[in-house]
C-alpha cells in the first residue's frame, strides 16, 4: 500500500507591516525619468548653502523626483479643496500649499529648501513660490538677553510662536499681503523696521530647525495649535550627529575666513583665531547649544515628518522614507 509523505513546507515570509515606503537612492532616482530637470549647474552653484557640496547630479537623482511627487500631491490637495467647496455651495478661494524642512543645525536644510522652491516655481501649476526660514521668528537678541536665552537661540523657546503662527494662519487663509520680519546672520540678529512681504503665494515653504515641534499644552492643561498643524507636507532632513558636527566645524573654518572677518560681523572676534583654537571653540559651540537642541528638540521630530531624506557623510542622500498615505 502506498503512503503519500506530507512534504514539510517552510513558513510564509511575513513583510512587517509599516507607514513608510523606505528606498535606497538608487531606487528613488528612477522615479525621476519621466521628470524634466529644468536647472542648470549654474542654479546649483547659486543655491547650494556654505559648504555643502550639493551639485546637478544630486539634484537629478534626489530634488528631481521629489519636485514631481510634491506637484502630485499639491494637485491632489488642489482637488479635494474644489471638491469640498462644492459639497459646502461656497468659494473658499485657493489655499496655498504649504510646505515645512526641518532639520539640524549645517544638515543642509536651507539648500533643500531653496532648490524646492526653484524646482517647483518652474512647474506649471505653481509659478508663485515662497520660501521663509523662522529666523525672522527669533526673538531680537535683546530680548533673548533680557529672558536668559540668548545661549539657547535656536531652541524653541527662542522663538516668537505666537507671531510665527499668525503669520502662516493669514497666509492659509488667502490674506492679500502677509509680512515677515527680517533676521540679518552677519549681525545675528533681527532687522529693526525690516520687513519681507508674502504675497498669495501657490506654495509657501517654512524651513527651520524646529518647525515640526508639536504643540505644547498651556499651564491649565488646553491643547494648542503646532505650526506643523498647517503643514501639507513636510520633510526632515537628516544624518548622522557625528557628520553633523563636522559639517558645523567646517562652516565655522570657512565663516572665519569669509563673514567672520567682517568687522560689523556678531561673530568677528573669532577670524583672528588659529586653525586649531577655531576648531575647538567650534566643537565647544556644538556640543553646548547645538547638540543639546538637536537631541532633546529637533531629532525627536524626524518621525514627524512626511519625508525624511538621510544623507550620508559626503552630504549625498543615501535613502529617503516616505510615510504613506
Amino acid at each position: 500500500m502506498r503512503h503519500n509523505r506530507r512534504v514539510p513546507t517552510s513558513p510564509p515570509t511575513v513583510v512587517p507591516a509599516t507607514p513608510y515606503v523606505d528606498l535606497d537612492r538608487e531606487a528613488w532616482a528612477r522615479l525621476s525619468a519621466s521628470t524634466p530637470l529644468p536647472l542648470t549647474d549654474a542654479d546649483v552653484a547659486r543655491l547650494r548653502g556654505l559648504g555643502d557640496p550639493i551639485d546637478l547630479a544630486e539634484v537629478d537623482a534626489i530634488y528631481r523626483p521629489l519636485s514631481r511627487l510634491l506637484d502630485l500631491y499639491i494637485q491632489g490637495t488642489r482637488g479635494l479643496h474644489r471638491a469640498t467647496s462644492t459639497f459646502l455651495r461656497e468659494d473658499v478661494g485657493r489655499t496655498p500649499y504649504v510646505i515645512g524642512v526641518a532639520g539640524s543645525v549645517a544638515v543642509g536644510k536651507s539648500t533643500t529648501a531653496r532648490l524646492l522652491r526653484e524646482l517647483i516655481a518652474r512647474w506649471p501649476a505653481t509659478p508663485r513660490v515662497e520660501l521663509v526660514t523662522t529666523d525672522g521668528f527669533l526673538y531680537p537678541n535683546a530680548e533673548l538677553e533680557r529672558r536668559g536665552l540668548l545661549q539657547r537661540k535656536g531652541f524653541p523657546e527662542s522663538y516668537d510662536r505666537r507671531a510665527l503662527l499668525r503669520f502662516v494662519s493669514k497666509v492659509k487663509a488667502g490674506r492679500p499681503e502677509v509680512t515677515v520680519p527680517v533676521y540679518d546672520h552677519l549681525t545675528y540678529d533681527i532687522v529693526p523696521g525690516a520687513e519681507v512681504v508674502v504675497r498669495q503665494p501657490d506654495v509657501l515653504i517654512i524651513e527651520g530647525l524646529n518647525v515640526l515641534q508639536p504643540a505644547r499644552p498651556t499651564a491649565a492643561g488646553a491643547s494648542n495649535l503646532a505650526l506643523s498643524d498647517f503643514f501639507d507636507f513636510s520633510i526632515y532632513v537628516d544624518a548622522r550627529t557625528a557628520d553633523a558636527k563636522q559639517w558645523y566645524v567646517d562652516r565655522f573654518l570657512s565663516l572665519r575666513r569669509t563673514a567672520f572677518a567682517r568687522p560689523e560681523s556678531y561673530f568677528h572676534r573669532y577670524a583672528s583665531l588659529t586653525d586649531a583654537e577655531a576648531v575647538a571653540r567650534a566643537e565647544a559651540i556644538w556640543d553646548s547649544i547645538n547638540a543639546p537642541n538637536l537631541e532633546q528638540n529637533i531629532l525627536p521630530t524626524r518621525s514627524r515628518a512626511t519625508l525624511v531624506l538621510t544623507k550620508g557623510p559626503d552630504h549625498a542622500v543615501q535613502r529617503v522614507r516616505l510615510r504613506k498615505l
